[in-house]
């Protein structure tokens, strides 16, 4: 199996990973996934595709993340990560498919317009 290099995005987040055949090793940013996320529900939200395909410790994965915040981050490289399992067998879409991995979480922020507060918090309304 040669690297399979696939991109997963959630809010402003851009995770790029790169998946070869290993021992089980993830590397984000340089770094191991258990120091760059450091709460276990986020080290869950990564380990979650390979748990339901039953593939952890197949894949080596490196990861290079940008933008937004540490759980925009960890779901932008679960998605990447669904993704490249479905690229690398076909089978596991049926796994994944259900649990909502493959789709893109469209949820973004809401600018802010000019002449109010926020996005939709107005300045106070003054009668008189």
């Amino acid at each position: 199996m040669d690297t399979v290099h696939t991109i997963g995005r959630r809010k402003t987040s851009i995770a790029r990973i790169f998946v070869s055949e290993g021992k089980g090793s993830i590397t984000v940013n340089q770094k191991d996934y258990t120091t760059y996320f450091p709460t276990p529900t986020l080290q869950y939200k990564i380990q979650q595709p390979f748990l339901l395909t039953n593939t952890e410790g197949n894949y080596d994965l490196k990861v290079t993340v940008k933008g937004g915040g540490s759980n925009g981050q960890a779901e932008a490289v679960r998605l990447a990560i669904s993704r490249a399992l479905c690229q690398i067998s076909e089978e596991h879409r049926t796994e994944l498919k259900p649990e909502g991995l493959l789709t893109r979480d469209p949820r973004m922020v809401e600018r802010k317009k000019f002449g109010q507060k926020k996005a939709r918090k107005k300045f106070q309304f003054s009668k008189r």
